[in-house]
């Protein structure tokens, strides 16, 4: 336990710059994006669970689609403050966990943020119902328990600051995807377009939200990242 709540020490520089610019490579071409959206949407929708849950919904089932869409099913009022709150959760999910790690990195818990993701993934895995999804999630928390296990501290800074810099950026384009969508006349049940129809609110307005979260996380995780 003392080991897991340690820190560790901050890692050069050019290290820092070299995970940020091996997770925007990942972000920016689309051939590497498609498969690596995957954990994107592992954050997405683990975000939708996790706030279906706190605010009293039922938690029925989380499924990962090889085309990197996912759903999450909950049971519970079908309009108030915790379904609206479960939809809205889904976007920001992946920024916010980068902000959080960011937070944690910054403070020099490598050690805890690779046990925090571990621990997160197992929960996860309970609620997912479909074969791809189960495939992604072990695969995922396979890499975190064995990044945590068989490497040295050097290797575990590495990769810890490889996926936050990748929740921080790549967070920050499935809102444009789905906007580029939307103009195009495509996906009509986005969580925007339930947001709009449960409050009123038009669908642009909650990507605007969506857009600000993602920004303003990174600009933050950046500050907590990067030493000037």
């Amino acid at each position: 336990m003392t080991e897991i709540l340690g820190t560790q020490p901050a890692p050069d520089q050019w290290i820092v710059w070299v995970t940020a610019a091996c997770a925007l490579t990942l972000v920016v071409f689309r051939t590497l994006w498609l498969p690596a959206r995957n954990a994107i949407t592992i954050a997405h929708e683990g975000g939708h669970g996790l706030v279906a849950l706190a605010t009293g919904r039922r938690l029925e089932a989380i499924r990962l689609h090889s085309d990197t869409s996912g759903l999450t099913v909950t049971r519970g009022r079908p309009t108030g403050v915790g379904v609206v709150l479960t939809l809205a959760a889904g976007y920001p999910a992946a920024p916010l966990l980068g902000l959080g790690g960011a937070a944690l990195l910054g403070t020099g818990h490598v050690t805890l943020l690779l046990w925090a993701a571990t621990a997160l993934l197992l929960a996860l895995l309970v609620m997912v119902r479909n074969a791809f999804g189960i495939l992604t999630v072990v695969l995922t928390g396979a890499a975190f328990l064995l990044v945590s296990w068989l490497t040295g501290p050097d290797v575990q800074s590495v990769f810890a600051y490889a996926v936050v810099w990748f929740l921080l950026l790549g967070g920050v384009r499935p809102a444009f995807e789905l906007q580029a969508k939307r103009r195009r006349g495509g996906a009509p049940d986005s969580d925007a377009d339930q947001l709009a129809g449960l409050t009123h609110v038009p669908a642009g307005v909650w990507l605007l939200f969506f857009h600000t979260v993602s920004i303003c996380c990174l600009i933050g995780g950046c500050r907590w990242l990067v030493r000037f």
